[in-house]
């Protein structure tokens, strides 16, 4: 894959247009590693996409057919490689878009859900295809996809592994938006540039608090968010807004 930085904008590109992005374990790790690099002194998002006509076919079958292993080291594999990118992505400090130019099937579904925003086109085929090749939703789609799209239709899409439209996408709100093919970068980068006018150290807050709560109890859940928040309020971005809404201005965050 290749990474570049420009403006604190960090773009990942799956780089395998010859197999459609599909992930070998050696692209999962380096993807896990990209995303733990990820700072918000340095990083306002970073952006997902794939090379050529997909965004991710998901995992490699070929590597899957020439691959020997007891259930222990599988478990280690997964959980080294694209269970790594689940923690990783859901840990960031910053936000991770998906910025999904053409098909997205199986892990490459799975990362469009459990990144924090997905803009797709409209030319884009969704799939959790992982049944079709004997194996259940990984890379976080067994725990996020259910959360996003409901219960009754992750069993369906993770049951039957059947093929959908973007549109069918943004209806069950597995991605934000769907947009013509041709303007898919100016849509992201609109998002980009209000991200980038927000403190991204306090939206890293907020996503802390979001994740950190999903499934805990309502009790437990507020405990956590009130941690969260007296972190948010001692940070220079807090001073900042409350200083420019006084002022009657526009904030302006580092």
């Amino acid at each position: 894959m290749r990474v570049s930085d420009e403006d604190g904008i960090r773009t990942v590109t799956f780089d395998r247009p010859d197999v459609l992005n599909a992930f070998s374990i050696e692209a999962a790790e380096e993807l896990a590693e990209v995303l733990a690099e990820s700072d918000a002194s340095e990083h306002d998002a970073v952006v997902l996409t794939g090379e050529g006509e997909a965004f991710s076919a998901g995992g490699d079958i070929q590597s899957m057919a020439e691959r020997e292993e007891s259930p222990d080291e599988a478990f280690d594999r997964v959980t080294e490689t694209f269970g790594r990118v689940v923690e990783e992505a859901l840990d960031a400090p910053v936000p991770i878009v998906a910025k999904v130019n053409g098909d997205a099937v199986g892990a490459g579904l799975a990362i469009t859900a459990i990144s924090d925003f997905a803009y797709a086109v409209e030319s884009a085929t969704f799939g959790c295809a992982f049944v079709r090749v004997g194996l259940i939703p990984d890379t976080g789609g067994s725990f996020l996809l259910p959360k996003l799209v409901g219960l009754r239709t992750a069993k369906r899409l993770a049951f039957t592994g059947e093929f959908f439209g973007a549109d069918e996408a943004a209806e069950m709100d597995l991605v934000n938006e769907v947009v013509p093919d041709e303007q898919l970068d100016a849509a992201v980068d609109d998002l980009l540039e209000t991200l980038q006018q927000r403190p991204t150290k306090t939206i890293g807050l907020a996503k802390r608090a979001i994740h950190g709560n999903m499934g805990k109890e309502w009790r437990e859940a507020m405990e956590f968010e009130n941690m969260v928040q007296s972190l948010a309020y001692g940070t220079p971005a807090h001073e900042e807004g409350v200083s420019a809404f006084l002022e009657g201005r526009e904030p302006e965050f580092e």
